[in-house]
């Protein structure tokens, strides 16, 4: 049997949540491109998901993983059944507008070196505001602290067309993210390492040193419920931010660069660490303990990485720094009150 090509598979990464994901596969059945297929990936949901999406979407291809493999491994085997040239990660969590896919992939077909592109990504809950996850394009200091075109930490800005411009970003977010099949390939998938989190910042990057750009396509937009599979101010979520952000900054910079970098890095964790302890909060100082810990007991990983990071490599440091940020932003933020992404650009101006 001949497999029917599509330009894009959309590839959602599932783990319970009926509710949830009903809402995005209703919303993509309204998308206005006339080659695609919808993948979803499912973690071994315990909600009878798999029967629902069978019932009601027979024609979404279902991947009925045998364990919860995060976002990352999620996608990663979405990817290897999919038909199409172009892969689009999803969270479940979202909804689109009809003419959201054909904009970015007009984007990304504009330029041979670019690899990914992201859409605006607004609040679900409230259309005004940008969302956490991804913002109108994402960026990083040189520190590997993320952040994004309207969205500094827990402050998210008002859209007010300020950040309507498409452009080259530091990375895309996972929330959606489109990626040439070929290219995600090459430069070894999602590290499923990484389990949820920060992943997609790591495939960028590693992306950016192989030769390509990243992009935002505004005109594309997508809503997001922020928080849905994992509550914002838990323990694990505080744990793999921090720890995969620094799994990052150890693999991806070279010796020299890791080791002076990442130890003002482990320096500010520290100071990080000591402000939660002050603010009692129990699960954010547990879980940067729970990351530094995870880090020394895990050399061997990331000596793994950094071997497959420098066969990917054909940038130097000096080239991914020009598209760093310099100043640590948790000190223009908590310190110098700069509270969106224009103060920090002023700042660094």
């Amino acid at each position: 049997m001949t497999v029917e090509p599509y330009k894009v598979s959309i590839i959602i990464p599932h783990w319970n949540g009926v509710e949830t994901i009903s809402e995005c596969l209703e919303s993509l059945s309204k998308t206005n491109f006339d080659s695609f297929e919808v993948i979803v990936s499912d973690n071994a949901s315990t909600d009878g998901s798999q029967k629902w999406i069978k019932d009601n979407y027979p024609k979404v291809r279902l991947l009925e993983n045998n364990q919860n493999y995060g976002y990352a491994g999620g996608c990663n085997r979405g990817s290897e059944i999919a038909n199409g040239k172009f892969l689009l990660f999803l969270n479940n969590d979202t909804v689109q507008d009809p003419e959201w896919l054909g904009r970015m992939i007009k984007c990304i077909e504009k330029d041979d070196k670019i690899a990914a592109v992201q859409p605006k990504i607004l609040n679900y809950f409230n259309n005004n505001i940008f969302d956490y996850a991804g913002g109108s394009g994402g960026h990083m200091d040189m520190f590997c602290f993320p952040f994004a075109r309207g969205r500094l930490f827990l402050e998210q800005e008002r859209d007010k067309g300020q950040y309507n411009n498409p452009e080259p970003c530091f990375w895309a977010s996972g929330t959606s993210i489109l990626v040439k099949k070929d290219l995600f390939i090459q430069a070894g998938k999602f590290d499923e390492v990484f389990f949820a989190h920060m992943e997609e910042i790591d495939l960028c990057w590693r992306l950016q040193a192989m030769g390509y750009h990243i992009w935002v396509e505004p005109r594309s937009i997508v809503f997001h419920k922020n928080a849905v599979s994992l509550p914002m101010h838990s323990h694990r979520k505080h744990y793999l931010n921090h720890r995969n952000s620094l799994l990052m900054l150890f693999s991806n910079y070279s010796l020299l660069n890791a080791f002076y970098i990442g130890t003002i890095r482990i320096m500010l964790e520290l100071v990080a660490l000591i402000y939660a302890i002050v603010k009692f909060d129990i699960n954010h100082a547990s879980g940067i303990v729970r990351s530094l810990l995870w880090l020394l007991l895990h050399p061997f990983t990331i000596m793994v990485r950094r071997k497959n990071f420098k066969k990917l490599r054909i940038l130097k440091d000096g080239v991914i720094l020009k598209k760093l940020f310099k100043a640590p932003i948790v000190f223009l933020h908590f310190l110098k009150r700069k509270k969106t992404y224009l103060e920090i650009v002023s700042k660094a101006d």
